[in-house]
């Protein structure tokens, strides 16, 4: 699979921001759920579309120190099927699909959006610490 993207010291970072304002840590939510929608916006196209729910099953998921993509669910839940391939157990669907380990839409996606994706969260973490009054430099 592909490497996550990490930000060193996030965690104590929020901790940071938290004793200044209780409601600080919140806007690193916020900042991780735009640099996802960025990328869920660069995947969407990529989905084939017999209805659109699978594509519009991408979610951005977030805490202060987090954020996932999540995908599928009960909207549609053959999206990993769509995705990785293999058997296909969701009624209406072929029976398999070829396995791709790495995934064809949202992974490699990341994998070719990674430069902006980081731009993006860092461009958004400076933005909280500035928005806190904390210097960047």
């Amino acid at each position: 699979m592909i490497e996550p993207v990490k930000v060193k010291g996030l965690a104590e970072f929020s901790r940071a921001l938290k004793t200044l304002d209780a409601d600080l840590p919140k806007g690193l939510r916020i900042a991780m759920n735009g640099a996802a929608d960025h990328l869920i916006g660069a995947t969407r196209p990529q989905i084939p579309r017999r209805t659109g729910r699978a594509a519009a099953s991408l979610k951005a998921k977030s805490t202060r120190t987090a954020v996932r993509i999540g995908v599928g669910g009960r909207v549609a839940p053959w999206y990993p099927w769509l995705d990785f391939g293999g058997e296909g157990k969701v009624k209406g669907r072929p029976p398999k699909r070829p396995f791709v380990k790495e995934g064809r839409y949202l992974y490699p996606t990341l994998r070719r959006d990674r430069d902006s994706f980081q731009r993006i969260m860092e461009t958004a973490l400076v933005g909280v610490a500035e928005g806190a009054g904390l210097g960047v430099d």
